[in-house]
Order: structure tokens, then C-alpha cells, then sequence
């Protein structure tokens, strides 16, 4: 197999990126970079044998970088062969599969950098982990260096390509995070109110990628980038994908026999607001029960302290009168 096809089956693979390595990511941004222009480098351990590439570890390197020329750098591949070799012996099926670095986006100094990685693994994966905090999405990004074929019959050259990614957990770490979780999970909320939040989640990171989507076609319709077929392919595959809820989506013909509403819309417009409306409906009585549940919990303790303190104060008058009688 060549080399170009062998990056072509490392294309169609998916990246998993375990909690662990974010946290030890993280850790090492605050030890050597926190608070400055620098980043944290280091390599990843896992599995990418299958389908489905798995990051289980990491561990951090000593890497220097001129901030006024990124073309000078220094990476230690001694430290890399010996801690390699120790990691080998804790844990056999963890293997050298790539490198990460803090980011947040890609440097003119990487392609560089994983010609050095190719030394120790044929397609090395490249991480982008953004120690930021963010809104909404995943803070990581995974990238393959590919030959970039041009067109015009130039020379190709070396470029990244984005691959899916996800944070995935396994079951001791899922147990570990529930445990977490007891202690910063708001216990009046329910499970209603959980989905509303991380729909409302999942509807803020829609937004931000229809966002980007616009911008960069408002570059490319403004000739600031070039016309890449293959964005724009993948673009329409998923506007085609979309139902049409504006208009009617059966023919005039057909239209004739159908069932439809009083308004006129066909029967999938139909059942979606149905379906909207019924779960904002749920959302909004299970809220109004919340806060009735609540009230009445708050009038049921008033009560109490009521009724505590009035009986405070009928154990206290009898104790001052019979202090009084024996003063007398």
C-alpha cells in the first residue's frame, strides 16, 4: 500500500480523545505557559489500529520556540525515545500515535514539527487542544498531514486536513465524573430541566457553526479565499439533507389528496411544530409545578418557625414567673 492511500484510510478514521489527556494537557499549559505567548507540547499515547483512533494518554516534553521566528524551535527526542520506553512497560497497548499541542490554532511551525514525529510513527495525529475555556463545543481538534496534489501540475506540498473528533470516556473515568458531578449538580433540578439546558447547549453550537459556515462563504463569495469543490460539496450534501419547513414539500397533484391543516401546511410542518409544542409545553408546567412545589415547601417552613417560636415563648414565660415568685 502507498503512502498516499495509507493517508487516505487514516482520513476516513474517527479520533476519540479520553478526559484524562485533556486534564493533562491542561495541567501542563499552567506548569510551563500560562499567562504567556508560549504553548505546551506533547506527545499521545493510544490505539489506532481500528476504525476508530483512541487517545488514552499523554505526556508533556520540553519544546522551545522563538516568538519572533516561528521557523526556530527546539524539540528533545531523547526524552521522547526514554519516556516512550517507560510507558511501554506500564502499559503495552499504549503506543505512540501523534503529538498535541495547546494551540489554539495551527502554526507555521507544524508541519515541521511533525516531520520530526514521523520518525517514531508513519502518520502521526495531530491534536489541537484549546486550554480556553469555551461556550459551546469540544476544545479539541484533530488534524492528518497529507500531500496537497495541485491542479496546475506544481509540486505538491505538505498540508493538515481536519478529522472528526470526540471526547469520549471509559467506564472507570464515567464513574469517576458521576462522582464529581454529585457535588456540583444542582439537586433541584430535574431531568426535565437538565434536557431544556443541554438542548439550549446544543442549539448554541449550532448557532456558532452556522456562523462560521457564513463567514467563510461570504470569503469565498467576496474572492478573499479560493473555491475549494470539496467544502461546498459537503455544504449543499447537508443543506439537501434539511426538511422544508417553509413551503409545502409534496406536488400540486399530490397535494389535492393530502391532509393538511386549516392553514394549509402539509403534514410534516404540521408534525413538527406539533412536537415543538408539546415539549415547550412540557418545559412549561414542569417549571410551573417546580415553583408551586417550592412555594409551598417555603410557606410549610414559615409555619414551622412559627409555631417553634411561639412555643419557645411559652416554655420561657413560666420559667420567668417562677424565678420571680422565689426572688419574692
Amino acid at each position: 500500500m502507498s503512502a498516499q492511500s495509507t493517508e487516505l484510510v487514516f482520513l476516513k478514521k474517527n479520533v476519540t480523545v479520553s478526559p484524562l489527556v485533556l486534564l493533562s494537557v491542561a495541567d501542563h499549559y499552567d506548569r510551563v505557559a500560562r499567562d504567556t505567548k508560549k504553548r505546551a507540547v506533547g506527545v499521545l499515547l493510544g490505539d489506532d489500529s481500528s476504525d476508530t483512533i483512541q487517545v488514552t494518554n499523554s505526556f508533556a516534553i520540553p519544546f522551545e520556540e522563538d516568538e519572533k521566528n516561528p521557523s526556530v524551535w527546539f524539540l528533545d527526542h531523547n526524552f521522547i525515545e526514554s519516556m516512550g520506553e517507560m510507558f511501554k512497560k506500564i502499559n503495552a497497548k499504549e503506543k505512540l500515535i501523534g503529538w498535541y499541542h495547546s494551540g489554539p490554532k495551527l502554526r507555521a511551525s507544524d508541519l515541521k514539527i511533525n516531520d520530526v514525529f514521523r520518525k517514531f510513527v508513519p502518520n502521526p495525529l495531530l491534536v489541537i487542544v484549546d486550554v480556553q475555556p469555551r461556550p459551546v463545543g469540544i476544545p479539541t481538534d484533530a488534524y492528518f498531514a497529507v500531500d496537497d496534489i495541485k491542479h496546475d501540475g506544481s509540486k505538491a506540498e505538505r498540508t493538515f486536513v481536519h478529522v472528526p473528533s470526540s471526547i469520549e470516556a471509559e467506564e472507570a473515568e464515567e464513574i469517576g465524573v458521576e462522582h464529581l458531578l454529585r457535588d456540583i449538580r444542582d439537586q433541584a433540578a430535574g431531568s426535565l430541566a437538565l434536557r431544556a439546558t443541554q438542548s439550549y447547549q446544543s442549539l448554541l453550537g449550532l448557532h456558532q457553526k452556522l456562523r462560521e459556515i457564513t463567514n467563510y462563504l461570504e470569503k469565498v463569495y467576496e474572492q478573499k479565499l479560493p473555491i475549494n469543490h470539496s467544502i461546498l460539496g459537503k455544504l449543499q450534501n447537508v443543506f439537501n439533507l434539511l426538511p422544508n419547513l417553509a413551503h409545502s414539500s409534496i406536488s400540486p397533484e399530490a397535494q389535492q389528496g393530502a391532509v393538511t391543516n386549516v392553514n394549509g401546511a402539509d403534514p410534516l410542518t404540521t408534525a413538527f411544530s406539533v412536537k415543538t409544542n408539546d415539549s415547550l409545553m412540557m418545559i412549561y408546567v414542569g417549571t410551573l409545578v417546580r415553583s408551586i412545589i417550592a412555594f409551598n415547601d417555603l410557606i410549610d417552613n414559615k409555619l414551622e418557625n412559627k409555631k417553634l417560636n411561639e412555643s419557645k415563648l411559652l416554655v420561657a414565660e413560666p420559667q420567668s414567673e417562677s424565678t420571680q415568685a422565689s426572688a419574692a
